[in-house]
């Protein structure tokens, strides 16, 4: 037994379990059903058919059951990716973070951009499933008492109020590992080893200081007593800390997909937009929604006087900002086939309404 087994043996677990019957298994469908209601006020996109002039016809994309189809898939991929193993205690606990609900955005993403450009979707599933251990880690780390403090997530108590904090820190840092070592590995025989390269130096280029790590940085730099800075730090803040995952999501995709460079450029455009359009809508959801309703804890940026939109602009402003980003983005998938980019049009809709 080495020293890492050793230490991961002294560290007090809450033993979970992580049957098929429980909660937010892969397959509980009204669960996923219930993320993507049907109050939402956008969840079709139209596009016109390229059949011929006088037979062309407007069809209806049905947002809701490509979200459940998509996110069934990719919940019960991850669950595939990350079986129970030894050591039990710390694989518990990264499971436990990896199949807890959620919207699946940058896995999907990550499919959708794929398809967008003519790629097959199995190509760009590993690098969908990476993506969202790697983002299982970033909220693992951030609810933790040293970064945001928040003892609730996706509707039930943090990582680390489970496991304690020690465990919480190890199991995100093995999902980290794990992510690269399934693209790596889930892969192979389905892309060129070139584009898989690329993948992994486009992630692993975003999700640090240059992205989500750096952008990490500057809003704990700024996290209470005003902040101390405007729009421009805040967008820098938004744009890194959470559009790059996004960015590397619909990037890893076109690639895996066979996307030219102008076709990457604009999928990146769009991530950028849709990424910081999701943060600002958050912002939003703070102040205008209670903590039952989001699944985590509700004001805590008003009470720890951060710097957020609604607090710089106000709501109605934000709203606005959020709309023109929708536009901004929506702009970068012209051109493509309409069919095919409907499930990017629709998440974009989908994210301005969300509700939680």
């Amino acid at each position: 037994m080495n020293i890492y087994a050793n230490i991961l043996l002294k560290i007090p677990m809450k033993r979970i379990s992580t049957s098929s019957s429980t909660l937010l298994h892969p397959s509980n469908h009204s669960f996923i059903k219930s993320l993507f209601n049907s109050n939402h006020t956008v969840t079709v996109a139209r596009f016109r058919s390229h059949s011929s002039a006088s037979n062309r016809q407007i069809n209806v994309f049905d947002f809701k059951a490509y979200m459940l189809e998509k996110v069934t898939a990719v919940n019960q991929a991850l669950d595939s990716a990350l079986p129970l193993a030894n050591p039990i205690g710390i694989h518990e606990a990264m499971r436990y973070s990896l199949l807890s609900g959620g919207k699946r955005i940058c896995p999907i993403v990550c499919l959708a951009a794929c398809r967008l450009v003519g790629g097959d979707e199995s190509a760009a599933m590993p690098s969908a499933c990476a993506l969202e251990m790697i983002h299982a880690m970033s909220l693992m780390h951030d609810d933790l008492p040293c970064m945001d403090d928040d003892d609730l997530r996706r509707g039930r108590p943090s990582s680390h109020v489970v496991f304690g904090e020690r465990a919480a820190v190890l199991a995100g840092y093995a999902l980290l590992a794990r992510a690269f070592e399934h693209i790596a590995t889930a892969t192979q025989g389905t892309a060129p080893p070139g584009r898989i390269v690329r993948v992994v130096d486009e992630i692993a280029r975003l999700i640090g200081p240059e992205g989500v790590v750096g952008g990490q940085v500057a809003d704990l730099k700024c996290g209470g007593g005003g902040g101390g800075g405007g729009l421009e730090q805040l967008e820098y803040i938004h744009l890194h800390k959470t559009a790059a995952s996004v960015e590397a999501s619909a990037v890893a995709g076109a690639v895996l997909g066979g996307a030219c460079e102008e076709e990457i450029d604009r999928l990146r455009k769009y991530s950028r937009c849709t990424g910081l359009m999701f943060q600002v809508v958050d912002d939003i959801l703070d102040v205008t929604k209670s903590s039952e309703e989001l699944g985590k804890t509700s004001g805590k940026d008003k009470v720890a006087d951060k710097m957020t939109y609604p607090k710089l602009i106000g709501i109605d402003k934000s709203r606005d900002y959020v709309h023109k980003l929708n536009k901004e983005a929506q702009d970068q998938l012209l051109g493509f086939d309409p069919e095919k980019a409907a499930p990017l049009i629709a998440l974009a809709n989908y994210i301005v309404h969300r509700q939680k």
